[in-house]
């Protein structure tokens, strides 16, 4: 097979995608649009919690302040994070965006912490909640805001396969549950004089900003050791690799990833009496198809002939 035909092999399974620096472009509007988002609901809040004094507004408010601090953050880690490879980073700086969540987390947790203290604090000491038409007003304007940011994240995340923009757009989505939430606290401390339920939904808000820094904190963590990618996807590597006919097997398939880069090395094993340049026809047809699968892949292979004794550092 000559080298012409191995990337035209590869080529008609490419899926289309958005070129780089138009991808670069709409991820960087989506950031600015959370940070945008995430403001102006930060000074809406704060007026009706002030108009309020309800702990469960205050929750919201509290994640919000954590929303700008978080997106603000995305935004730099996405900015850096697209910067190309050079000298001294030839893997690229993808691993900012992971970098930034494990910021993040710690913020969000400390944050947590605080509306804990204000929420138990509440409940030695209920208070009647006051002009509660505010509140409703300002969550109803929450929700759609935050709706309309989530739409347009997606819209992004599918067109440039981020999953800094996709991981953001989850926790936005998650906020709108947050004030369904509050809008039932004001509800049953209002209409039915249920005032503790205010601090206890707080508290709820509390531990569910608690988990989501946790998982947060988790996936960086999982990125920034290079953790292998998920299984399923490996199988999917090695059932590409060994459809080519002359790949007799394959082993140390070595996988990670790095913002939305993936790095890919694998060892294929050959018929001994292959030429250099046949072998090499070979593992650029399979590099051509695992590229094809995973369109931003950097994929690296060594070629083994069959039968050669050789230490093996991965059994799998």
């Amino acid at each position: 097979m000559s080298r012409d035909a191995t990337k035209n092999a590869g080529a008609p399974d490419e899926p289309k995608q958005m070129d780089r620096d138009g991808a670069a472009r709409l991820m960087r509007i989506a950031t600015y649009a959370a940070v945008g988002v995430a403001s102006t609901l930060i000074a809406v809040k704060f007026v009706a919690w002030l108009m309020t004094d309800s702990v469960s507004l205050l929750s919201t408010l509290i994640d919000s302040l954590l929303d700008v601090a978080a997106s603000t953050v995305n935004l730099l880690a996405v900015r850096h994070a697209l910067e190309p490879a050079d000298k001294e980073h030839r893997f690229g700086h993808g691993k900012a965006e992971s970098l930034a969540g494990l910021a993040q987390a710690a913020f969000i947790s400390g944050s947590a912490v605080f509306l804990l203290l204000q929420a138990g604090e509440r409940l030695y000491n209920p208070v009647a909640i006051e002009n509660t038409h505010i509140g409703y007003a300002v969550m109803v304007f929450s929700i759609v805001a935050t709706l309309g940011l989530v739409l347009f994240q997606k819209y992004v995340a599918k067109r440039t396969q981020s999953l800094a923009i996709s991981a953001d757009s989850a926790h936005y989505t998650m906020d709108v549950l947050v004030n369904l939430s509050v809008i039932l606290s004001l509800f049953l401390a209002s209409e039915l004089g249920w005032v503790i339920a205010d601090p206890l939904f707080a508290i709820a808000i509390a531990f569910y900003i608690l988990r989501g820094a946790y998982e947060i904190g988790i996936e960086a963590y999982q990125v920034l050791m290079d953790r292998e990618l998920p299984d399923e996807d490996r199988a999917k590597i090695r059932e590409l690799a060994l459809k080519h006919p002359l790949v007799i097997s394959m082993h140390d398939l070595r996988t990670r990833q790095s913002g939305p880069d993936v790095f890919i090395q694998m060892h294929l094993e050959m018929r001994g009496e292959l030429s250099l340049l046949e072998a090499h026809d070979v593992a650029e047809d399979v590099m051509y198809k695992v590229q094809a699968a995973y369109p931003r892949a950097e994929v690296l292979i060594h070629q083994d002939p069959m039968g050669v004794e050789e230490e093996r550092r991965f059994d799998d």
